[in-house]
């Protein structure tokens, strides 16, 4: 039986989940509760609203629950180019991070579209 550890979008997202968890532990200690915390949260919810969705009963909750993990991304890559503008992150950093969320996005979207059939 497959699960939500079997879809590439999963794996991305904990890559992506991975990568900010890293990039985040170099911001300054007055971030802990603001950007640092709000960029962790939306990538976490990216593969866990991809998980929670692939475990419920219908196509429906599960489009629905991939479609807040859509949200989860946009709301990541503003808090990045935030993050960038206020000098917490380097222009490579910053490249990394929307290099892998693009491939979270497409994928993402391709998973949407197959369910939509």
């Amino acid at each position: 039986m497959k699960t939500h550890r079997d879809l590439d979008v999963w794996r991305l997202g904990i890559d992506l989940v991975d990568l900010i968890y890293s990039m985040t532990r170099s911001f300054p200690i007055e971030e802990r509760y603001g950007l640092s915390s709000q960029m962790r949260r939306s990538a976490v919810s990216i593969p866990a609203n991809i998980a929670e969705g692939a475990a419920r009963d219908t196509e429906k909750d599960y489009r629905r629950f991939l479609f807040i993990a859509r949200g989860s991304l946009a709301e990541l890559e503003t808090l990045v180019i935030i993050a960038k503008r206020a000098g917490l992150i380097e222009t490579a950093a910053e490249k990394r991070v929307l290099d892998l969320w693009n491939k979270v996005a497409q994928t993402l979207q391709g998973l949407i579209r197959s369910l939509a059939r």
